[in-house]
């Protein structure tokens, strides 16, 4: 049953590609290491990046380009599925003017490895930038909108962000921080926190123009490698699994009231943790040999060291849920990818990511 529903959804995921692709002339990504395609290579201290082997080793010219992935990420999939060839290149790496003003502009990926929520999560010092937090990625989207005003005009610039889609992706690095402190708040407090400050970001995105939102939640955080090492016989951590369900219901509750507020925004909600657990339930059906141990890495698991160009690597990497000891792999990335866009309503809800462009 569970391999038929990946060949559905893939069907009609390639079915529709090319009609929806008119309807959405750009994508904005925000979020974290899940989808950052290379914003930390810009941050000159920054220790969180992936721009070395054995990174990208099946990105085309096997270049490292800062996605934590063998290859493509989740947020290039999605963008794949809409027609585009990848995801957009990061903030800092394009002339945002320029690229308006001959009408080449598509979109922009603000995601930072190792940002959250929080303005704190994955900031080591305050003078040492390590992340581009979700507040500041939020400025950065604020002078593009007023490029966009500046070339556009208010009226077409309005229509140009209305049907823009917004995916984002984030919260992961903030419940893990929180999990690990010295003097962790507890998940019946914390959760609802990142849900206040998820609501306010999400309010200045409205505020600047978004109204299609491709959210991701959080995944089963308690099922990634380096989580499993700590525990017998390599089984999932279920207290940051149950954190990450938490966090899923306080997202479905958030954005339901947003909707009702701002009756033009339409919003589409995954269910990482399902999705998750469903394919690591369900491995054999979704070609999947290992879903405990990841493909770049050393020590148990291939997930006590981060992935170098020293670490050990798997050779069948379609094979591994995971890449290394956090992050999906390429193949785990795909299917992510279409199981977002086109996945039936146990995965993503009220809508799929494939619905956006005509709610």
């Amino acid at each position: 049953m569970e391999k038929r529903f990946v060949f559905v959804v893939f069907s009609l995921a390639i079915g529709v590609v090319q009609s929806v692709n008119a309807e959405v002339p750009a994508i904005f990504v925000l979020g974290d290491s899940t989808s950052d395609v290379g914003t930390n290579n810009y941050l000159p201290q920054s220790t969180i990046k992936a721009n070395f082997p054995h990174h990208g080793v099946d990105f085309p010219f096997a270049i490292p380009t800062g996605r934590f992935s063998n290859g493509f990420n989740t947020a290039d999939y999605l963008a794949k599925l809409f027609g585009f060839k990848k995801s957009p290149p990061p903030f800092f790496s394009q002339n945002v003017k320029f690229s308006i003003k001959i009408r080449k502009f598509r979109g922009i990926n603000f995601s930072s490895a190792g940002s959250g929520l929080l303005g704190s999560t994955g900031q080591t010092t305050p003078l040492q930038k390590n992340v581009v937090t979700m507040g500041e990625q939020l400025l950065q989207f604020s002078t593009v909108h007023n490029d966009l005003l500046a070339f556009k005009g208010p009226l077409e610039t309005e229509k140009f962000l209305s049907k823009s889609l917004f995916f984002i992706s984030i919260g992961s690095n903030d419940i893990m921080n929180n999990y690990y402190s010295s003097n962790p708040i507890p998940k019946e407090y914390f959760i609802p926190k990142l849900g206040l400050v998820y609501e306010k970001h999400l309010r200045n995105l409205i505020s600047l123009g978004a109204r299609k939102f491709g959210i991701v939640s959080v995944p089963a955080l308690g099922c990634c490698p380096s989580q499993r090492i700590y525990q017998a016989n390599g089984e999932c951590l279920e207290e940051l699994n149950n954190q990450a369900r938490a966090f899923f219901s306080t997202m479905k509750l958030l954005l339901g009231n947003l909707r009702l507020e701002y009756k033009d925004i339409k919003y589409s909600l995954g269910n990482t943790v399902d999705m998750t657990l469903n394919v690591i339930d369900n491995a054999l059906a979704f070609n999947f040999k290992y879903v405990k141990t990841a493909c770049c890495g050393s020590g148990t698991l291939n997930a006590q060291g981060s992935c170098t160009p020293i670490s050990d690597l798997c050779s069948n990497r379609n094979e591994y849920l995971f890449w290394d000891s956090f992050h999906p792999t390429q193949t785990a990335s795909k299917l992510a990818a279409f199981t977002l866009y086109g996945g039936e309503p146990r995965f993503v809800s009220p809508i799929n990511f494939s619905q956006l462009p005509d709610a």
